[in-house]
């Protein structure tokens, strides 16, 4: 069983795929509520659960995902920019229960494909990851998630968003700094590319309107 006594505590010590593969393992054969799973992960069930939702994400030039995992993302962040310890789920999707067989698997994915996070990410400059810089972090990612939005463009801000979020469950200060610099770099070279159209193209107009008058 999960042990809710004190449901806020985590171990910065544990790393991402100990944590899921944890999941798996104290799962018993009808697997585990969705309720269950938040209260294990705690404060890292929102850098989970944004890690999980950016990966499909950093394809090139992908359009429908990204806009459509944008809003839990969003909701998400809104909901660490707010404050909150854990992630809210409306109580009929807390109910819901994950099989026994899809814990396994995401046990897998995450032992095979993602140890190369245990190897570059470890608990340091934990300041930039715990308190008010969380709060600073959901900004960045929401950030980052404004731009994944926009077609063809999805790549970069999701590859913020993975900083992002593994350096919130590592408490990894250092993938948190990278993440915010990449979103911020991101945010403003695309707005510098939209003033140069917005005042290209008004340059245009305005010259052919002398020459064509």
């Amino acid at each position: 069983m999960i042990q809710t006594e004190n449901p806020h505590v985590d171990n910065p010590k544990k790393s991402f795929t100990a944590l899921v593969a944890g999941l798996a393992a104290m799962s018993g054969p009808e697997g585990l509520t969705l309720r269950e799973i938040r209260d294990d992960l705690d404060e890292r069930g929102f850098g989970l659960m944004i890690l999980i939702l950016a990966i499909p994400c950093l394809v090139p030039a992908l359009y429908g995902v990204p806009q459509i995992v944008g809003i839990p993302i969003l909701l998400l962040a809104g909901q660490m920019l707010a404050g909150r310890i854990e992630p809210w789920l409306p109580e009929a999707v807390l109910k819901r229960r994950v099989s026994k067989a899809w814990l396994d698997r995401m046990a897998d994915f995450a032992t095979k494909r993602m140890g190369w996070f245990e190897r570059l990410s470890r608990p340091r400059l934990t300041l930039f990851t715990v308190g008010w810089a969380e709060r600073v972090v959901a900004l960045f990612m929401i950030l980052a998630t404004v731009t994944i939005v926009l077609p063809m463009t999805n790549t970069v801000p999701s590859v913020a968003l993975t900083l992002l979020a593994v350096g919130l469950i590592q408490r990894d200060g250092l993938f948190v700094l990278a993440g915010a610099a990449v979103a911020a770099g991101w945010a403003a070279t695309l707005a510098t590319v939209a003033i140069g159209f917005y005042f290209g193209a008004g340059w245009a107009v305005s010259l052919l309107a002398r020459f064509g008058g």
